[in-house]
């Protein structure tokens, strides 16, 4: 090989993931195995995205799915060649519906769990990360404690449900979508909403939240990945999406997006491209 550093495991793999974007999109429809091939046959990739998650996925004035994570799946379609179908997911069905063959695809808010894990084939590196806080009517809320004993409104499905209804003893009122939790809390039949601090901060942009505020620090920081069937992880459609990964770090997309849809800016990112940079100088061999 040559380029064997004490780095070599890193070059490696960055070098196999990254290549593979160039080596796939160049591949006749029959020419690659599995995922891969269907996904360039019928010339459509499928990727679930949730429908109601302002800035991540939601309905353009046209009907059409925006958003973040919809920028990101459009980035994969693009770089394959083929077009894009959104299929809208939620928290409680996106595992079932990758794994059911419904879409090819995950970019839709998912934790990178070890639960999860057992289940998807989690791609790395992450290309977001949040954690739970506190939506509440101003003044109602001040801390952490002040809901114990309380009704939360939640959304189905979300990993940290159970870990706040344990740690802080809540009662966690459970909705389908975004949308049902947040106006059940309009409504007073809970006293706080819990979500991604991404979330609720691009909620409290609009004036239909005026009177709300997040009160509360941030819980259980955690990254968010995108992910393919299990059994698809190390084959040519996972190493496809790992290569995107990279790509996203590396190239500053990410942080362009953020910029885009106007979130506060995160010291994550920067970090993540400025190390992602790093790894991608490997794909140049020694100099």
């Amino acid at each position: 090989m040559g380029y064997y550093s004490n780095a070599a495991g890193k070059w490696s793999v960055v070098a196999l993931a990254v290549g593979a974007c160039a080596i796939l999109t160049a591949l006749p429809a029959g020419a690659a195995e599995n995922r891969v091939s269907e996904i360039l046959g019928r010339g459509v990739v499928r990727v679930g995205v949730q429908g109601a998650f302002k800035p991540w996925s939601y309905p353009a004035p046209d009907g059409t799915m925006q958003g973040i994570e919809v920028d990101l799946a459009k980035d994969v379609a693009d770089k394959l060649g083929v077009k894009i179908e959104t299929v809208i997911i939620n928290s409680a069905n996106r595992i079932q519906f990758l794994q059911q063959g419904k879409i090819d695809l995950i970019i839709g808010g998912m934790y990178d769990t070890a639960e999860r894990r057992k289940a998807v084939g989690i791609i790395e590196p992450a290309y977001w990360t949040s954690g739970p806080t506190l939506m509440a009517k101003k003044g109602i809320v001040k801390e952490w404690k002040d809901i114990e004993g309380k009704p939360v409104c939640a959304k189905q499905g979300v990993a940290y449900n159970k870990k706040v209804e344990q740690d802080y003893k809540v009662r966690i009122v459970a909705f389908a979508g975004n949308s049902e939790g947040k106006e059940a809390l309009r409504t007073s039949k809970c006293v706080a909403w819990l979500y991604d601090d991404v979330s609720i901060m691009a909620d409290l942009e609009t004036p239909e939240w005026a009177d709300y505020e997040m009160p509360v620090s941030v819980l259980y920081n955690n990254p968010w990945a995108s992910a393919v069937p299990i059994e698809e992880l190390d084959k040519p459609w996972g190493v496809f999406m790992t290569g995107m990964a990279y790509r996203w770090q590396a190239s500053g997309k990410l942080v362009e997006l953020e910029g885009k849809y106007k979130l506060k800016p995160s010291n994550w990112f920067a970090q993540q491209h400025e190390k992602h940079q790093w790894d991608a100088s490997y794909l140049e061999g020694p100099k």
